[in-house]
């Protein structure tokens, strides 16, 4: 079974970090300081939210094309700047690590994820709270690979099916998020969702955007095993 982690407001919270990154990329490869920021907590895909970035902040449509790919590749290198703030503004959520640990020790259970964070982000983001120890990073999808969030369901599978030589389907496949965009991946990727009320989205919002179980935090971890194994029997 593979499980999908998404990252930002469902294993860790890193405070305004990631904001200040976007302000130092826009004001390096821009020139001038960014008066508007993305929303928070959406889980739209970096380069999206990058090129929203930059036309929210009245750069030309003709420019986007240019000035996209220039963001994309520095925005890991000024996180990295940020490391220790990581560890210092950031926090784990509420049951998180207690969460991992628990689906890791469960048998013929692959654990990775799926995150709207290019992989750089993504790295720094997880092994700033130790988090890489119980995820298999190398077969996540990160919107390195595509900025369709729901894409990067099958990027995942397909990367666990060549290292464990198993078809990971809808069957066998859970997302476990917080946002809309992660029930939305689920929907259109393919993998059921079990939601989680830890971030901006609230749990009556997630499960009328169709989340198949939603919980309102981590902690209950004994529920997330019983959800994570009902979410994907019902489909076999």
């Amino acid at each position: 079974m593979l499980v999908l982690w998404d990252i930002d407001r469902t294993l860790l919270y890193v405070g305004d970090v990631d904001r200040q990154v976007y302000r130092e990329t826009f004001a390096e490869i821009v020139g001038r300081p960014a008066e508007r920021l993305p929303a928070r907590g959406t889980g739209v895909t970096m380069p999206l939210a990058i090129r929203s970035l930059l036309l929210d902040n009245g750069v030309s449509e003709a420019d986007v094309p240019h000035l996209q790919p220039r963001m994309v590749e520095l925005l890991p290198q000024r996180l990295a700047a940020h490391t220790e703030d990581l560890r210092e503004q950031g926090l784990l959520l509420p049951g998180a690590l207690a969460a991992l640990k628990a689906v890791q020790a469960q048998p013929r259970r692959v654990s990775t994820v799926v995150t709207g964070n290019l992989r750089p982000n993504a790295l720094l983001k997880l092994e700033a709270f130790r988090l890489d120890e119980f995820l298999d990073t190398e077969i996540g999808g990160y919107s390195s690979d595509n900025d369709h969030r729901p894409a990067l369901v099958g990027v995942a599978q397909k990367r666990a099916q060549a290292k464990h030589g198993a078809a990971f389907t809808r069957s066998n496949t859970v997302i476990i998020g917080d946002s809309l965009e992660d029930v939305r991946t689920g929907l259109e990727g393919g993998a059921p969702v079990i939601g989680v009320a830890s971030g901006k989205t609230s749990a009556d919002e997630l499960a009328s955007a169709g989340a198949d179980v939603v919980l309102e935090s981590l902690e209950d971890v004994p529920r997330l095993l019983d959800a994570i194994t009902a979410v994907t029997v019902e489909r076999i």
